[in-house]
């Protein structure tokens, strides 16, 4: 792991965690990799460790939650202020995710999670009192989220050498 970050079996861990986080034990993921559950549960700390991994969160349906408005406000900043104020638009309330554009007018995204329209333009003021400038706002209908496929890309199409290759660097 010193010139690239990940190996295959780290590789093929982030894409079983990204599956089924919660469901996935040490021992499932070993099972499915060909090594040991404490190996896995070592390559899991190390990961955390490096930063990698940096949580486990769980997916909500806020319309089933009682929040049914889900809006997302395209803001605007100076790009020099754009990671102090995406930290400050953290505190608003009903924000639960803020996208940093690397760069545009439109540098930065903001959702909002609310019970009514009157806690969205409560967001609104927050978001406005700040100094974001809001360019555009949408009320989301559905969102749709897979995991990203492409630790797992190398394994497509081998053969079952792969098994071996993924728990040849065991620990």
């Amino acid at each position: 792991m010193e010139n690239d970050p990940l190996d295959n079996l780290d590789r093929r861990i982030l894409h079983l965690l990204q599956l089924d986080a919660r469901g996935a034990s040490d021992t499932d993921i070993a099972d499915e990799t060909d090594v040991t559950g404490t190996t896995i549960h070592n390559r899991i700390t190390q990961l955390e460790e490096q930063g990698i991994i940096t949580g486990y969160n769980p997916e909500l349906d806020y319309e089933q939650a009682g929040y049914p408005m889900q809006v997302l406000f395209i803001c605007s900043t100076d790009l020099s202020r754009r990671s102090e104020m995406a930290e400050e638009a953290l505190e608003v309330r009903g924000v639960v995710n803020v996208r940093e554009m690397l760069s545009g007018e439109e540098n930065l995204h903001v959702e909002v999670v609310a019970e009514s329209t009157s806690e969205v333009e409560e967001s609104t003021d927050q978001l406005d009192a700040l100094g974001l400038r809001i360019v555009s706002s949408n009320i989301l209908a559905e969102e749709h989220i897979q995991p990203w496929n492409h630790f797992h890309q190398k394994f497509a199409g081998e053969d079952s050498d792969a098994a071996e290759e993924i728990g040849s660097s065991e620990e």
